[in-house]
């Protein structure tokens, strides 16, 4: 009987903490590539054509590698243009051009043609206009750069299409 009453009395000591709730959220790029100037030209020989492609940086997005890839069909003789500064050619590349972007709280955009514009040469005759027209196509990629440590690095992470 004695047992039972001292049993009885015996508390057992028990502690408990508050949660702690671990909240992931993922880290995100987005980009725009707009034009206000339109998509198709004249050429004419000793012009200035005004041509605006730029690519936006969009709010909250994470520290990127953002790229542009310019690729040129035709000929374009008599043509020429340079890259916006800020620009560098990707290593092992010939029309990829990159530049770092910090995380961005607000819109961020940067030109891609130096100037706005492309060049008609002066001395372009009818008899050296190619056939076909030329064209200028341009296609932005944003790549992170948490744990990337070079832009050659970071192209050869976005998928390329492949030829059959």
């Amino acid at each position: 009987v004695i047992g039972c009453v001292a049993g009885g009395t015996v508390a057992w000591l028990v502690a408990k903490t508050e949660p702690v709730v671990n909240t992931f959220t993922y880290g995100n790029i987005n980009i725009d590539l707009t034009e206000t100037t339109g998509t198709n030209y004249k050429v004419i020989p000793g012009t200035v054509i005004e041509k605006d492609p730029k690519v936006t940086v969009k709010a909250g997005s994470e520290a990127c590698y953002l790229f542009v890839k310019v690729e040129k069909v035709g000929t374009f003789t008599g043509i020429s243009y340079e890259i916006a500064d800020g620009w560098e050619l990707v290593e092992g590349q010939t029309n990829v051009f990159c530049r770092k972007v910090a995380a961005v709280t607000a819109d961020t955009s940067f030109a891609v043609i130096k100037g706005n514009e492309i060049t008609v040469s002066e001395t372009l005759t009818k008899e050296n206009i190619p056939t076909a027209n030329p064209t200028l196509k341009i296609t932005a990629y944003a790549v992170q750069q948490e744990n990337i440590a070079d832009a050659a690095t970071a192209w050869s992470k976005i998928p390329q299409p492949t030829n059959p």
